[in-house]
């Protein structure tokens, strides 16, 4: 694997190499002591131009568990804030020695121009850009949902049949796109749920089914539902009449919460907005996965950037 930029584009084979993976480095963090020498003297640069907090301290975890040399960019406070452009920014790091830069961008395609302009022979991990993709995301709930459904049995195993609703903030996640394809691959069956306006303009070509009713949606009993965040920061129009409104139509409140299946699983990339797309109640229920996919997401990206990593040194041997 030489870059991660988006799940659109992974094969079948592609996602279960790194779903299996994770499973192996999920194993190793069982230990008392977790860290491998896999990655020794390899540096990795977490580049965010945007905030975030789990997603930067898993990838940090993640290199850090796995031996790498890790530096932490933050656009803020940096030479960008004083109109440095990314491609300056990424020779800057080609000259430090950076062996892969997870990057976190504002603009939609930016990894992929990171990856493809030639400005750096790192390997490019996409950790979030705009209202495209979030791949790790995407990956580390296709792994929790395939470890819910198959146990210790999971290795090697697909999500065909496996029923997914995707509720909320569909035009504005990131998300929620990579999971749509990622999914799709995996043979599990997508329905987005939202208020119209918040769905992008055109989904015709995308492999789902929409609903704009939580409640009827609740009724087709999904294995799996994930409540997405209302992304207020890139709202710049009216998409609802209030908050209240939203949650009264779109929240999980306790009531639908008891209205799911036994076995229906409630999901949440996290940050969550208590209180408006989901209630406390919901959150802290026992089938509310959210830490697990905390716990996930530590061991998918070391998967990912062991697959990018440890595979070149494999490759710069046998040369």
């Amino acid at each position: 694997m030489r870059h991660l930029l988006d799940t659109r584009t992974l094969s079948r084979a592609d996602v279960l190499r790194i779903l299996d993976v994770a499973e192996d480095m999920a194993g190793t963090q069982e230990r008392e002591v977790k860290k491998l020498p896999t990655l020794r003297g390899k540096t990795v640069v977490n580049l965010f131009f945007e905030d975030s907090t789990r997603t930067r301290i898993s990838f940090e975890a993640a290199a850090k568990r796995l031996s790498a040399d890790v530096i932490n960019f933050s656009a803020k406070g940096s030479s960008v804030s004083k109109g440095e452009s990314l491609q300056d920014t990424a020779q800057t790091l080609q000259a430090m020695g950076a062996d892969a830069v997870v990057i976190r961008h504002g603009a939609s395609g930016a990894p992929r121009t990171l990856a493809t302009s030639g400005w750096i022979s790192a390997g490019v991990v996409n950790a979030g850009d705009g209202t495209h993709e979030h791949p790790t995301q995407a990956l580390l709930d296709a792994f929790t949902m395939r470890k819910r459904r198959h146990g210790d049995d999971s290795r090697g195993r697909d999500l065909a049949g496996y029923r997914v609703a995707i509720v909320g903030d569909i035009l504005h996640s990131r998300v929620a796109r990579s999971n749509v394809w990622l999914l799709h691959t995996l043979g599990a069956e997508v329905t987005l749920v939202a208020p119209p306006t918040l769905l992008p303009q055109d989904v015709s070509a995308w492999p789902v089914s929409v609903r704009y009713d939580l409640d009827a949606a609740i009724a087709d009993a999904p294995d799996a539902l994930m409540m997405l965040r209302i992304q207020l920061e890139r709202m710049n129009a009216a998409y609802f009449p209030s908050e209240r409104e939203y949650s009264r139509r779109w929240g999980l409140d306790p009531v639908r919460l008891a209205a799911l299946p036994d076995d229906t699983i409630v999901m949440h990339p996290g940050p969550m907005n208590r209180g408006l797309e989901i209630s406390a109640a919901a959150a802290d229920s026992p089938r509310a996965t959210v830490l697990e996919q905390v716990r996930a997401g530590v061991s998918v990206r070391m998967a990912v950037l062991y697959l990018l990593l440890a595979g070149e040194r494999t490759n710069e041997e046998e040369r």
